[in-house]
This record gives structure tokens, C-alpha cells and sequence, in this order.
């Protein structure tokens, strides 16, 4: 098992997973927040924070879950109001229509809430949302090792 930790995020990788953990560099004075991408196969290395230029390498077979951060100013807010990470996920949470991809066949789901003070999108997507109760497993795996350490004002 990979064993990944930065920005207070730290993750126990399953067995085929491989992910990353980074920050963008600041500029102009703009705050900026961790982006933690997994994925069951070879990732370019500079995709877009939710996967652009990674979704043309999927699979049916393969999952790619990103986790981005949001600056403390959205804790409160409706869209936030989910207290903990999903630990979880189910097929019901997956559709088409919430595929960012443009793929035909590729499925996803995206939650918003907070953990530890801090908030998050989790935004996960399946190659295959024909093939979606068989990467589920993968997928939740996955969410149950990612471990999120408590804000720091």
C-alpha cells in the first residue's frame, strides 16, 4: 500500500492506485488550496484539478477521484452543509449527466462537504457507468483510507 500526506490530507492507497497530493503555487496574492487526484491508472502530470487531460486515458474498467479544497469562507454555506466525508458512495450517487468527461459511457458524482472545519468537493468518475456496482468497491476503498486533519486558522 501507498502512503501519501500533504497540505493535512493523507491517504493509505489501495493496491493498482497511484494519486497525488499538491498545492498550487500562489499568484497575485490568490489563496490557494489542495487538490488530491487517485486513479487506477497512469496519470498525466499536470491535469486539471477536476481531470482534464486525464479523462481520454480511462478505461471502462478505471476510476479517477479528486478531492479539491475550498477556501474556509464556504464553510456555513448551503452548498456545504454535509458534515463529514463519504466514506461510502453508492450507484445511485453516479449518473452520466454529472460526467465533466464528455465521454460517452463514463459516469460520476460529486458531494460537497466538510470535514474537520474544512470544505471540500469530492468528484468521482467511473469509466463505465454500465460497469459501475463492479468499480464502486474501488472507488470506496479508496474514500476509506483519505484522512483530513483539522483546519489550521
Amino acid at each position: 500500500m501507498t502512503h501519501l500526506r500533504a497540505h493535512g490530507i493523507s491517504a493509505r492507497l489501495p493496491q493498482g492506485v497511484e494519486g497525488r497530493i499538491y498545492r498550487h503555487a500562489a499568484s497575485h496574492g490568490d489563496a490557494t488550496y489542495p487538490v488530491s487526484h487517485f486513479a487506477t491508472f497512469a496519470m498525466p502530470s499536470d491535469p486539471a484539478d477536476f481531470g482534464g487531460g486525464v479523462f481520454e486515458l480511462m478505461r471502462p474498467t478505471d476510476v479517477f477521484v479528486v478531492l479539491l479544497e475550498y477556501g474556509p469562507e464556504s464553510v456555513g454555506r448551503k452548498l456545504f452543509e454535509r458534515q463529514g466525508m463519504p466514506r461510502s458512495l453508492t450507484a445511485a450517487d453516479f449518473s452520466t449527466a454529472k460526467s465533466r468527461s464528455g465521454r460517452v459511457g463514463h459516469s460520476a458524482a460529486q458531494l460537497f462537504f466538510v470535514e474537520n472545519g474544512r470544505p471540500f468537493t469530492l468528484y468521482a468518475v467511473l469509466g463505465s457507468h454500465l460497469r459501475r456496482r463492479f468499480l464502486l468497491p474501488i472507488v470506496n476503498a479508496i474514500l476509506a483510507e483519505i484522512r483530513v486533519e483539522t483546519a489550521v486558522p
